[in-house]
C-alpha cells in the first residue's frame, strides 16, 4: 500500500493522457493533490480529476498552453488556490514533429521548440519562486532516450534535439535551485505504448513497430505509462532529497544503444 506524502501538491503539464495521466494517478495514490494541466483535452482532464476525487483524493483540471508563460503562471495560481502551494512540478507536456533536413520548416520547428523546451522553462518559472520561498520542491522533466543522440528512429532529429536541450536545462536548473531545497531531475522514456504512439497506425503497422522495439529491449517488451510514472514518482518523493541533476533512461534496457552517455 502506498505511503502517503503529507501536504504535497503536484502540477502535471499535459496531464490528461498517456504518461501524464499515469503519473497523476500514481501520485494521487500517495495522497498527493494533483493539478491536471491540459491545453486542448478538457474532457479528458476533467474526467481524470473527477476520477481522483471519487477515489478520495484531491484534484483539479487547469487549462494552459505550456508555450504561453503568462497562461502557465495563471494556471499555477489557480491550482494553488484550489489545492495549496505547489511542491511537485512534472513537465510532461510535449509534442513530436517528424522532419528530415530536407522537410524542415520554421513554423513546425518553432512550435516543437515552444512546447518541448520553452514549455519546460515556463513550467519552472511558474513554480520556482514559491518553492524557493518555502525551501522545498521537486521538479521532474520528461525527456526521451532520443535525446542521447543514438536512437535511429526515422525523422526524429529535431525532436531529439529538443529533448537534449531539456536534459541540459535539467542540470542547469538543478545547479541554480539546489541551494533552495529544490531537486530537478529528468526521466528519459524509451518506446512506450500510448494513444500518441498508436495514433494513425493500422494493426499491422503497430505490430511491426511494436515488435521492432521489443527486439532491442533486454526486458523483451515495450514500455507502459506506469513504467514512466514509477520513475517520476521516485524523483518526486520527499525522500529523494539527495538526487538531483540526473537524467534517468527508462527504456527496458535498449540494446541498440547500451551506453547512455
Amino acid at each position: 500500500m502506498p505511503i502517503n506524502w503529507p501536504n504535497q501538491v503536484a502540477f502535471i503539464t499535459g496531464g490528461a493522457r498517456g504518461l501524464g495521466r499515469a503519473t497523476a494517478l500514481r501520485l494521487a495514490g500517495h495522497g498527493v493533490a494533483v493539478a491536471v494541466n491540459y491545453s486542448a483535452s478538457a474532457a479528458a482532464a476533467e474526467a481524470l480529476a473527477a476520477e481522483i476525487v471519487k477515489a478520495g483524493g484531491k484534484a483539479v483540471a487547469v487549462q494552459a498552453d505550456v508555450a504561453d508563460g503568462k497562461a502557465m503562471e495563471v494556471a499555477a495560481r489557480k491550482a494553488e488556490a484550489a489545492l495549496g502551494p505547489i511542491t511537485i512540478l512534472v513537465n510532461n507536456a510535449g509534442i513530436a514533429w517528424p522532419a528530415t533536413i530536407e522537410s524542415w520548416e520554421p513554423e513546425g520547428y518553432a512550435r516543437l521548440h515552444a512546447v518541448n523546451v520553452v514549455g519546460v522553462i515556463n513550467g519552472v518559472r511558474a513554480v520556482a519562486a514559491g518553492m524557493k520561498a518555502r525551501g522545498y520542491g521537486r521538479i521532474v522533466n520528461i525527456s526521451s532516450v532520443a535525446s542521447f543522440g543514438t536512437c535511429g528512429f526515422p525523422g526524429n532529429h529535431f525532436y531529439a534535439g529538443s529533448k537534449a536541450e531539456v536534459n541540459t536545462l535539467t542540470k542547469r536548473f538543478a545547479l541554480e535551485l539546489s541551494p533552495h531545497g529544490i531537486t530537478v531531475n529528468a526521466v528519459a522514456p524509451g518506446f512506450v505504448r500510448t494513444d500518441m504512439t498508436e495514433l494513425g497506425k493500422t494493426p499491422e503497422e503497430w505490430k511491426a513497430l511494436h515488435d521492432g522495439f521489443v527486439a532491442v529491449a533486454m526486458t523483451g517488451r515495450v514500455g507502459e505509462p506506469d513504467d514512466i510514472a514509477n520513475a517520476v514518482t521516485f524523483f518526486a518523493a520527499p525522500d529523494s532529497s539527495w538526487v538531483t541533476a540526473q537524467v534517468l533512461a527508462v527504456d527496458g534496457g535498449r540494446k541498440d544503444f547500451i551506453a547512455h552517455g
